[in-house]
């Protein structure tokens, strides 16, 4: 497959059966590192999301995990527009998004909204909960009249008492004030809601609860979501779909049974090799992939594979050359030059996905055991 096709349909293609709300081309996001007192001058640049490309469809929901600093919170942001990408494209319901200012955005915004992962420092500690609420509502358009009312049925749908209303964020807990981020978000009547890790700082009780919610909210609505969180077992429940980053690269993509069943990429078997099994005795006598060290520094990412530092079935062809997102069987995409749990069948049968970075190379993955770092160039 040459590049220039490649380039030209760029965008995995959303899994399921609704139409496609949300794709995302090649996105890039590097925050310049500046130097001097009178006079800025750029000595780098960080590498917070480097050439990611996915779509999403309607009634999705697709979980993005990786360690902190991968780049999943950023991803999502600049998403909705609250971050300028540096280069790349973002479509939603197939209009271009990418560099609309804050005038062609307002209508879209009502169609994409977001629930923060903090929700204390969201939500504004000087104004009642009948406050914060009336400003998407007023938005939307809903007559003075009707605020309190549409305000008090928000409170009921998210699980809240409508005495909630006269309160501030501070009178709340911490589950009762993500339930009121999620009442914000859905006072426009979005489409789409990126969820930054939203029950990451949650009592497990608690967790379930927001979980369920989530859930009971997408049947009802026909929401679609973009989830982010560390928790695997989270995303496991919640997701469709399951991204895998590490260091701003997509590493894997997958539906979200098969990656637990057969993880592709080393760094995905490492994210699940970390998750705890409740019974002691199992969780002792299984075996885990092992990965030392810390991630490498995001200014001077290392070349290659992003993970050959860290990555115990790295080669010479790790350090050298970037792997291209390769598309195996039922939808599944992992890049990595030595991929796991595949056969040398399913090697061949693959194929190139068209969303590989534009700077990845044209070898081709290797079959387990070949760990010479061969160069073999796929075929077209």
């Amino acid at each position: 497959m040459s590049s220039e096709a490649g380039a030209a349909t760029a965008t995995i293609p959303p899994s399921g059966e609704g139409a496609t709300l949300l794709e995302v081309e090649h996105l890039r996001v590097l925050f310049p590192i500046k130097s001097g007192v009178i006079i800025d001058r750029k000595v780098g640049q960080v590498h917070a999301v480097d050439d990611v490309s996915f779509g999403l469809r309607e009634g999705e929901t697709l979980g993005i995990v990786g360690e902190s600093g991968c780049g999943k919170t950023t991803l999502i942001r600049v998403l909705v527009r609250l971050i300028d990408p540096t280069s790349g494209a973002i479509r939603f319901r197939g209009q271009d998004i990418t560099a609309s200012g804050r005038r062609q955005l307002q209508p879209i915004r009502s169609d994409m909204q977001m629930v923060f992962q903090d929700p204390q420092a969201s939500l504004n500690p000087r104004k009642r909960i009948g406050q914060i609420l009336a400003t998407p509502l007023g938005i939307r358009g809903v007559e003075k009249s009707r605020v309190e009312a549409e305000s008090r049925s928000l409170l009921e749908r998210v699980g809240l008492s409508r005495e909630a209303l006269n309160r501030f964020p501070h009178e709340f807990s911490g589950g009762q004030r993500q339930r009121i981020g999620i009442a914000r978000a859905l006072a426009v009547n979005p489409k789409l809601i990126l969820l930054d890790e939203p029950v990451s700082a949650l009592d497990v009780s608690i967790q379930a609860q927001v979980i369920n919610l989530l859930d009971e909210l997408q049947d009802e609505l026909h929401l679609s979501y973009v989830f982010v969180a560390h928790d695997l077992s989270v995303v496991r429940h919640v997701s469709n779909r399951i991204v895998v980053m590490y260091l701003g690269k997509l590493m894997e993509i997958s539906p979200a049974e098969e990656l637990y069943a057969k993880p592709i990429h080393p760094y995905s078997s490492a994210l699940l090799g970390a998750i705890p099994i409740p019974d002691p005795k199992e969780n002792r006598a299984r075996s885990r992939a092992v990965v030392s060290g810390e991630p490498p520094n995001p200014i001077n990412p290392p070349s290659g594979c992003r993970f050959h530092t860290r990555c115990p079935r790295a080669s010479e062809i790790c350090r050298s050359v970037e792997p291209a997102l390769t598309e195996y069987e039922g939808g599944h995409l992992a890049a990595c030059h030595h991929p796991q749990h595949v056969s040398a069948e399913e090697i061949a049968a693959s194929s190139r996905s068209p969303a590989s970075p534009l700077s990845a190379g044209e070898e081709e993955p290797q079959a387990s055991g070949g760990n010479s770092g061969g160069n073999g160039a796929r075929q077209p």
